[in-house]
């Protein structure tokens, strides 16, 4: 009977001592709750104590956390929407102020930070264009609204290291990349219409030298033609003198057969002259 209830004892001993000792690993930091109450902060690495049944332990991740939120939409100073997704870099810095704000939980803590970073960022975007946004420095951005951050994050215990922009979209359904759209047509149409005429004006000045050329070598064909031409009535002038001087009655002869072949070459000449006429000497005369 005396061995059992010193057992008993023991064990409870051993209950006790395991109830009233708890860890705080190297990046973490402790908190000790008297009957709900904090009584205890700031509790650092190392093997601890407490008391059994009345205190509680709480241990907390003091490292870097990454804090991820939904994309939020936002206004530029030219009232176009965009979308914007960040993330935060931070870390328990009050273990009192954050059990009091979030209970522990770091979703909470997400939730409850989210507001703060989205309303600064909205202060900063609202007063750039979409330009300077997207193609500005962002961490200018940042260190510009990181200080009234963690202004507003102090309140649940957190302080903000950093705070990164992940991405800047238009969103699908904003006027936005209608008039992206809208733009980039005209500006295509303006090039197409550029080329249209440079290719107008090409055109042109290849159809205006080709006249030229034509004009040019029409005009040295005639030339040379009138030439040729000059040449063969000067042989031919020669030739019928020539042939006129060695024989004139026959070259008469001959230069009359050709006016009288002219004359009738179409069947239906009809020529009305004297029967004494020189023209016709030659069809009454048998020599």
């Amino acid at each position: 009977m005396r061995h059992s209830i010193w057992i008993a004892v023991a064990v409870a001993v051993l209950l006790g001592l395991m109830g009233s000792t708890y860890v705080v690993r190297e990046g973490q930091v402790g908190m000790v709750l008297n009957l709900g109450r904090v009584a205890r902060t700031g509790i650092g690495p190392g093997l601890h104590f407490k008391v059994p049944l009345v205190e509680t332990a709480l241990v907390f991740d003091r490292r870097l956390t990454v804090f991820n939120a939904e994309p939020e939409r936002y206004l530029t100073s030219e009232r176009k929407d965009v979308s914007v997704d960040f993330f935060t870099v931070g870390m328990i810095e009050d273990v009192r102020a954050f059990y009091r704000a979030t209970g522990g939980d770091e979703s909470l803590a997400v939730d409850r930070l989210a507001p703060i970073i989205k309303d600064s960022l909205r202060n900063e975007i609202n007063s750039r264009t979409l330009k300077e946004l997207v193609s500005g420095d962002r961490a200018e951005i940042i260190d510009r609204q990181l200080a009234a951050i963690n202004k507003g994050a102090s309140t649940v215990g957190v302080k903000i290291i950093d705070l990164r922009l992940k991405q800047i979209d238009l969103p699908t359904d904003s006027q936005v990349i209608q008039d992206v759209y809208r733009r980039m047509r005209a500006q295509r149409h303006q090039v197409a219409s550029r080329l249209r005429a440079e290719g107008a004006e090409q055109a042109q000045t290849i159809r205006a030298g080709a006249d030229k050329q034509q004009a040019v070598i029409v005009a040295e064909a005639e030339r040379d033609a009138q030439r040729l031409r000059g040449q063969g009535d000067a042989e031919a002038a020669a030739l019928y003198a020539k042939a006129a001087n060695k024989d004139p009655a026959f070259y008469a002869f001959q230069r009359s057969l050709e006016a009288y072949r002219e004359s009738f070459s179409d069947g239906k000449g009809v020529i009305m002259l004297e029967r004494n006429d020189d023209f016709l000497k030659y069809f009454g005369n048998d020599r």
